[in-house]
């Protein structure tokens, strides 16, 4: 299911100057296989960065500059209290959003986001 994810990302964002995960907790598996399969400014951001390459950023307040080339913010499983932010950060950019929750939550946004069924991942989707 992650390679069919990462495998989403990479055929609709794999010309963007840049991508950014936001809320990586300790699930580095897509940002780094995206990291290792594109050429793109890939971003990882948390409040509490377990790993090196992780950058400190409280989405609540995000520091702009962090993701000033970011065409894609998406987050794995975010707390539903976090997915407003995530909403407010990408239109403050104008770059797309995806969340991708857990299968018992719902989506906490103003703006419309679409379902997405790509091969076995299934995740919401917010266009620019």
């Amino acid at each position: 299911m992650w390679s069919d994810f990462t495998e989403y990302i990479i055929k609709h964002y794999s010309q963007s100057s840049g991508i950014a995960e936001v809320a990586v907790g300790h699930f580095l598996q897509v940002g780094c296989d995206l990291k290792k399969r594109l050429e793109v400014d890939i971003i990882m951001t948390d409040i509490k960065p377990y790993h090196d390459s992780v950058i400190l950023d409280d989405i609540r307040q995000p520091d702009l500059k962090i993701y000033k080339d970011a065409e894609l913010i998406y987050s794995i499983r975010p707390p539903e209290e976090l997915h407003p932010y995530l909403e407010q950060l990408s239109d403050k950019l104008g770059a797309d959003l995806i969340i991708k929750p857990l299968s018992t939550d719902s989506i906490h946004t103003r703006g419309k986001m679409n379902l997405i069924n790509y091969k076995k991942a299934v995740f919401y989707k917010k266009s620019k």
